[in-house]
Formats: structure tokens, C-alpha cells, sequence
């Protein structure tokens, strides 16, 4: 069976082939329609964050490549590390480590409230239980420094750390192709950028970071559609300029609304 028969076949996870070793690996049955990101190398592979956690990603994995994986974290919202406890090689940003071990267990019911917020729009996997749905308690193995390098064998990544979003946001770069994994600095939507420990001009600043970085081909969001214009990286950039001008870029300024996003502050 191809990929993309597999991904029509109603199986929870839909993975989407962008070249012969990179996959998109999507949840779109869940209303945040969760992206998480496979990179293949000839040494090892690179898992970017393990989605929900309402299916097994791991198994999903297993039937791409027989390579060890190392999981990256573009940071430690539950909705991103739904499947972390599966794997022995975790990287975190220092700053969210304790997010990790921690497994929400404080706001499970919000979590899970959040979860069902809208119907699933697919059969769920058999033995997923929303009632007692809970992110998993995982361990990070490394922590991710800002221009660090992972080698895959063949090809490599560069994270650069990303705050705004949350304190240890971590966007992914490979020059060779030109992707750029931008996780929950941008997709195409609402960017939360007024969340409990988000930092909005924090998110201003890497917002225009990236927006500099030279030779990004594509966008690798880490919600929604997956096909976004590299331009979007720019209207955003404008639309956090324009929220500052008007004294708006604090938590607490509402919902700011742009002809290709949203900012909520």
C-alpha cells in the first residue's frame, strides 16, 4: 500500500510524502489538525514532536524506517508531545524540560476540555478514551542550545530557539532543501502569542529572525493546512509591527485581525 493510499484508508494519522525521506505526519481528525515532521538521514532519522498522542505514532514510524530515531521537541504543549514517553532520545529546550516530567497532571481536565473542544472528524484509534486521555510523563536526554546541529548522516538540521509562542520554542532549518520547521511561531491562522507564559515581543523578535533566514523554500507549520507561501512569514512580521505601533503587543490586548492571520494577545 502506498503513502498516500494509507492516508485515504481513515487511518488516524495521514502522512504526506515532500520528498523521498521528509514526511509530514498530520492529525487533521482533531480540530488543531496537529502536523509532527520526519526527517530521514542514512544514520538516523529526526521525529519533530510526536503529535497527541491519541494514536501511536511510533508503530506509524516503524513502518517508514528501521533507523533510530531522535524526537525534537519545537517545544512541550501537550498537543505536541502526545507520544514522547515512546522514544529514548528526546531533545527540549532547557527552559521547558520540567513540562515534560511534569504531564500536565495540574491541568488534565483543561487539557482534555481543549482536546474535545470540537467533534473528531475521524474514527479514533480503537482504545483511545478521551475521558481518560492524559499527556504522558516523559524525560528529556538533550537539551537544545540555539544554532545547534544535528547530523543525520547525509543531511543535517540547524534549531534555533524561538521564544514568544512559549519560552523554549525551537524552529528547524535545513539549508540543503530549504525547509523550515516553524512549529507554533507560524501557521496559517490564530498565533497565540498571549498564552500564560508566552512573551509577545519575544514572538515579534523571532518572527522577524526567521524571516531573515536566507534560502527557506518552504514552510513546515505545526498546525493546519500544510501548504503555506514563504510570504506568510513576512505578512506576519507586518502584523506584529502594525499590533506594536497601535501599543497592542502585551497579554491581555485581544484578538488582532489581518487579511491572512490572527494575533491573540
Amino acid at each position: 500500500m502506498s503513502l498516500s493510499e494509507r492516508s485515504s484508508a481513515g487511518n488516524w494519522f495521514t502522512v504526506e510524502p515532500l520528498d523521498a525521506t521528509t514526511f509530514s505526519i498530520a492529525e487533521y481528525g482533531q480540530w488543531m489538525k496537529v502536523h509532527s515532521y520526519l526527517f530521514l538521514g542514512t544514520e538516523r532519522a529526526c521525529l519533530v514532536d510526536t503529535g497527541l498522542g491519541i494514536g501511536n505514532i511510533k508503530t506509524l514510524i516503524t513502518e517508514l524506517t528501521s533507523l533510530p530515531i531522535t524526537v525534537i521537541s519545537t517545544h512541550a504543549h501537550w498537543d505536541h508531545i502526545g507520544n514522547h514517553d515512546l522514544f529514548d532520545d528526546v531533545w527540549v529546550h532547557e527552559s521547558e524540560r520540567s513540562w515534560l516530567s511534569g504531564g500536565y497532571a495540574n491541568e488534565i481536565q483543561l487539557v482534555r476540555d481543549h482536546l474535545t473542544e470540537r467533534p473528531f472528524t475521524k474514527v479514533t484509534p480503537s482504545g483511545f478514551n478521551p475521558e481518560s486521555y492524559r499527556p504522558p510523563i516523559s524525560n528529556a536526554t538533550t537539551m537544545i542550545r540555539d544554532g545547534q546541529l544535528i547530523d543525520l548522516g547525509g543531511r543535517s538540521l540547524k534549531l534555533f530557539h524561538t521564544p514568544g509562542h512559549s519560552p523554549g520554542h525551537v524552529c528547524l532549518f535545513e539549508a540543503e532543501t530549504g525547509y523550515l520547521v516553524t512549529g507554533d511561531l507560524l501557521y496559517q491562522g490564530t498565533l497565540l502569542a498571549g498564552l500564560d507564559d508566552s512573551d509577545p515581543n519575544a514572538f515579534f523578535d523571532s518572527i522577524q529572525r526567521m524571516n531573515r533566514l536566507p534560502g527557506i523554500t518552504r514552510l513546515l507549520p505545526g498546525h493546519g493546512k500544510l501548504e503555506i507561501d514563504r510570504s506568510l512569514l513576512q505578512a506576519a512580521e507586518n502584523a506584529f509591527r502594525e499590533v506594536k505601533k497601535k501599543e497592542g503587543l502585551k497579554i491581555g490586548s485581544g484578538l488582532h485581525s489581518f487579511e491572512r492571520l490572527l494575533i491573540r494577545l
